[in-house]
């Protein structure tokens, strides 16, 4: 398991009976989690003096209580990017700190290429992967389907200095931006994907990710420019684990390309017992070793 333990902004303080308590810079959320199906006793005495607590619904969904005065945004650090903080419906924050892993993955990967590099982030977010790709001197083509978290992107490029730089903004279906880009000839030398475990076009059209990752794969290889660098795949889906997504890289990138495809969890280490949790898994196929 890769481990994103380079933060100073964001601590996974301890996780017991389906929550994480976590510090966000200075404000301490509780939020739930599945994965968490132990059942420890919560010792640290932060679990009853949290900021705000997430809730779920019997009936889905869910909502937040606030028990102190938090700031309706806030902003995190991680090395030289600033990303800003709310708390926003289905528990969500706007940021999955365990990323930070690929953030540097892929920007070493840039620093390392000794020429410009052209990056396309899909199912892009609220831009974490895009603002450190920025930072490491590539330019990126950010595409996500909601225009709130492009906008969102958008004011975490401009908190960590990177919003004068290259950079296209595209509120678009990831699957009809890629075929199009396929009929314009464009080309990128690093393709990043996070696609949704299960989604709605904007016909109705159903996706789900175990269904389609691997025709998705196919078409956003044929993108891949003529000396490629590296594509990533990551997802929060159960049932795709890392060996999988590492066959489908496998049998469809380094079959053309050659190269090297791994996989691995990705998680966050646990302060109060050094125990890591696991939060989803990522694969990569690279040019190089």
């Amino acid at each position: 398991m890769r481990v994103a333990d380079k933060w100073r902004d964001y601590e996974l303080i301890d996780c017991s009976c389906g929550e994480r308590l976590e510090r966000w810079g200075n404000v301490v959320l509780i939020r739930p989690d599945p994965q968490v199906i132990w059942k420890t006793e919560k010792k640290n005495p932060l679990w009853h003096s949290a900021d705000a607590v997430y809730h779920r619904s019997q009936s889905g969904g869910g909502s937040w209580e606030i028990r102190k005065k938090i700031p309706d945004f806030w902003t995190v650090g991680y090395r030289d990017l600033t990303f800003n903080i709310k708390t926003m419906g289905f528990k969500h924050t706007g940021l999955f700190p365990e990323q930070a892993v690929n953030w540097d993955y892929v920007a070493d990967v840039i620093k390392s290429a000794g020429r410009q590099v052209k990056v396309l982030n899909l199912f892009a977010y609220t831009g974490g992967a895009t603002v450190s790709a920025l930072k490491a001197g590539a330019s990126v083509v950010h595409v996500d389907a909601s225009k709130g978290m492009t906008l969102w992107a958008k004011e975490n490029a401009v908190s960590s200095g990177v919003s004068d730089l290259p950079v296209r903004w595209i509120v678009d279906d990831c699957i009809k931006f890629v075929q199009r880009e396929i009929r314009r000839g464009n080309r990128y030398d690093i393709i990043i994907m996070d696609p949704p475990s299960y989604g709605r076009g904007p016909g109705g059209e159903v996706w789900k990710l175990e269904n389609e990752i691997y025709s998705f794969t196919e078409l956003c290889s044929q993108l891949l420019s003529d000396d490629p660098l590296m594509m990533l795949i990551n997802s929060y889906t159960t049932g795709l684990s890392p060996s999988v997504m590492e066959y489908i890289l496998g049998s469809v990138v380094k079959k053309r390309f050659s190269g090297t495809v791994h996989g691995s969890e990705i998680g966050l280490k646990t302060t109060e017992n050094g125990l890591v949790l696991p939060c989803g898994a990522s694969a990569f196929w690279t040019k190089h070793k």
